[in-house]
């Protein structure tokens, strides 16, 4: 198939696609693949320029295959062999905006898949019968942070162990420079690479009638000679067409160019059309009398614009920054001037909030307005012509916290919340920026972690590792932003920052709990409170609340109890009984065979309840409180696999939330309110508050795998 098919299917009278406008070579190829005709490619890899028309291209081959939209679409009257079969549609997990795993885990949710790592996903598409379609859009904009590069991740951690998967039938759209690597994996006999800007897959004709369509009256274009008269709107359309280079971009913007401001334009003046993207713009300011420089200063806050687009309310102040002087005079006077390269963007709910519906700085409907530039490739054309990228990122990235009252992230503007890490990495700056608890627990914790975890490791301080060792649990719990502040006050208890910990007490949340102490014991099979008679500082006899736990055989500090001691631990089932208590309080006593059973021989640590210190005392002496005692308490507690919720036994109100990162072992809850958690990483005891109610993390159905990957999954749920 080659470009020579455009004029044999014009030649048959048949309709070009609505959409597309042409192409009808690669729809041919795209067609037999979708239908897998005999020598067509298991993979197709499509690439091409920026502006190269690639994502077009793939919304309308797409049209045709998704049997609804397809019924809208003048079927009958296109090219046969450009339209694929009526099957059912394929897989799109479309990459912008997200991470690798995310992409991966969109798929898993889509097939149904029971992985419980990223390597059982593709182990289980493997395994099917029948084969699976997939077809990937927009890996160049993948991602939540721009300077992260996750394009490269997802081509390598996602496409390409899917491309190796023979029950795939895979079709993606990759930045060049990217798919050379992706198709270079695989034999030349599965793969084919659809490049929209070599000659074979060129479509000069398609060009032309593109243009001719935006230009004409009919499709809204405004009354003007080369819009009305066909001829002279068929001349202009081959004028632009010859001069742009095959870029479907610059063909748009020249277009939307001289439809906005037609004064001074001369359809017969080929000076006055544009070869590139950045001619584009330069060609439409001289035409209206503006400075092309006063131009792209004006567009360069956006073309550094992260997410969906930057809020119209912060333009200002980041064109004075990058400008170095105040634009506020070039603003006003040039966003007419701008307009044809600007396109505002309504936020959906989430832009609005601290990215998980709690202490929602703005609503929807309250006029909040993002504006983005209409192509990446027009930001990648102003960057390229500012004379120090990095120093630009610096000046934008220190406007921005200026810009955060009294440095208070809970009043921050939730673009810089959630944002400013990426300024500040691609600035060289994140690291610094790292110290901060209070903006760990309001920032996007999918686009934050994405930020650190394009730092080298050993550029991080203490801080942000504790915060990215946190991070999958905050993605994956949803948690809000007063229960990510609790779990990472949590964590920075465990990675002894205790100040850190500190700090978020003093930063407006209302904290569910207050972690009192950690200790990283492995191996902790059982927990309970209680009190034990000890030896007070002055000699006299004292009694202390403890957590007792339940130890292997030989770990520091442990006292192996007696065969049959009364009073001590028990071992628990670990279910939770359905009144709040944990299964197994009234076990009795741990004998010998019970420490068989536990799996060897076990002995007892006891651990002040409310401080960070062992305490030093006969653990058969360790009183536990009694039946009446806990039925009493104001607080009762159930668990699951590695999830506690506390609650109000008065009004069953929750009062607090907790999901682990590592599997659960036991746990315990004392009258007064400490719960002491054993997981297989430590043993941590935490004071509730009940006064401070905080709402509940959603709590995922439960995955077998338990990788840091794994628990990552991001933005919409357990598995987006």
């Amino acid at each position: 198939m080659s470009a020579s098919t455009e004029g044999n299917a014009r030649a048959a009278g048949y309709t070009p696609h609505p959409y597309v406008g042409g192409r009808t070579a690669a729809l041919r190829a795209l067609a037999a693949w979708r239908m897998r005709w005999p020598g067509a490619p298991r993979v197709i890899v499509l690439t091409g320029n920026p502006g190269s028309g690639r994502s077009r291209l793939l919304t309308g081959f797409l049209m045709m295959c998704d049997p609804e939209y397809r019924k809208q679409l003048p079927i009958d009257d296109l090219d046969p062999a450009t339209v694929p079969p009526d099957l059912p549609a394929p897989a799109v997990p479309s990459a912008a905006g997200r991470t690798a795993a995310q992409v991966l885990w969109l798929l898993a949710d889509h097939f149904e898949l029971a992985a419980g790592r990223t390597e059982d996903v593709f182990a289980e598409l493997a395994a099917r019968d029948e084969p699976v379609t997939i077809v990937v859009p927009d890996v160049d904009q993948a991602g939540p942070v721009r300077a992260a590069e996750e394009a490269t991740r997802v081509v390598r951690e996602v496409l390409t162990p899917l491309a190796a998967t023979e029950t795939v039938q895979l079709l993606a759209d990759v930045p060049r420079e990217l798919a050379t690597e992706l198709a270079g994996a695989l034999p030349a006999s599965q793969v084919q690479v659809i490049d929209l800007d070599a000659p074979e897959w060129a479509d000069p004709k398609g060009l032309v009638l593109h243009a001719e369509t935006a230009l004409d009256a009919g499709s809204g274009a405004p009354e003007l000679p080369y819009t009305t008269d066909p001829a002279a709107r068929r001349a202009l359309a081959e004028a632009l067409a010859a001069r742009a280079a095959g870029s479907r971009l610059t063909v748009q913007l020249a277009v939307q160019s001289l439809l906005m401001q037609p004064e001074g334009f001369d359809p017969a003046d080929a000076s006055q059309l544009p070869t590139s993207v950045g001619e584009a713009l330069d060609l439409h300011a001289r035409r209206l009398g503006a400075d092309p420089q006063t131009l792209r200063l004006i567009l360069a806050p956006l073309a550094f614009a992260e997410g969906d687009g930057l809020p119209v309310q912060l333009l200002g102040t980041l064109a004075n920054a990058v400008a170095g002087r105040d634009m506020s005079q070039d603003l006003a006077d040039g966003m007419l001037l701008a307009a044809p390269f600007i396109q505002p963007v309504e936020p959906s709910s989430e832009d609005h909030e601290d990215g998980t519906g709690e202490d929602a700085e703005a609503g929807a409907g309250d006029g909040r307005t993002l504006l983005r530039l209409m192509h990446p490739a027009l930001a990648e054309e102003i960057r390229s012509g500012l004379p120090d990228v990095r120093d630009t990122q610096t000046r934008i990235a220190m406007a921005l916290l200026e810009e955060v009252p009294q440095q208070d992230w809970a009043q921050a503007d939730p673009y810089i919340r959630d944002h400013l890490a990426a300024h500040t990495l691609e600035a060289g700056l994140l690291p610094q920026l790292l110290t901060d608890p209070g903006l760990f627990a309001h920032a996007d914790p999918v686009t934050l972690r994405a930020a650190i975890e394009a730092v080298p490791l050993e550029q991080l301080g203490a801080p942000a590792r504790t915060y990215l060792r946190t991070a999958p649990l905050l993605t994956r719990s949803q948690a809000s932003a007063t229960l990510r502040a609790a779990f990472l006050e949590s964590a920075f208890v465990e990675d002894g920052l205790a100040p850190y910990a500190e700090a978020l007490h003093t930063r407006g949340f209302r904290l569910p709990w207050r972690t009192l102490w950690s200790v990283p014991l492995a191996g902790v099979r059982a927990v309970t409170t209680g009190s034990v008679a000890a030896t007070g500082e002055d000699g006299t006899a004292v009694s202390r609340s403890v957590a007792a736990l339940l130890v292997p055989e030989g770990t520091p500090g442990s006292r192996t109890l007696p065969a049959a001691a009364d009073g001590a631990v028990a071992p628990r089932d670990g279910t939770g009984a359905a009144d709040g208590t944990a299964a197994g309080e009234d076990a009795g006593a741990v004998n010998g065979d019970g420490a068989a059973a536990a799996g060897g021989r076990t002995a007892l640590l006891l651990h002040d309840l409310r401080a960070p210190e062992y305490v030093d005392a006969d653990p058969s002496l360790v009183v536990q409180p009694s039946e009446e005692d806990r039925a009493a308490a104001p607080l009762g507690f159930s668990r699951g696999a590695d999830y506690l919720r506390v609650w109000a036994r008065a009004d069953r109100r929750m009062v607090a939330a907790l999901v682990s990162d590592s599997p659960v072992t036991d746990a315990d809850l004392s009258p007064d309110g400490v719960l002491v958690v054993a997981t297989e990483r430590g043993v941590t005891a935490r004071q509730i508050l009940v006064a401070a109610p905080p709402a509940a993390p959603s709590v995922p159905a439960q995955r077998t795998g338990t990788t840091d990957a794994d628990a990552s999954h991001g933005l919409e749920g357990d598995h987006s």
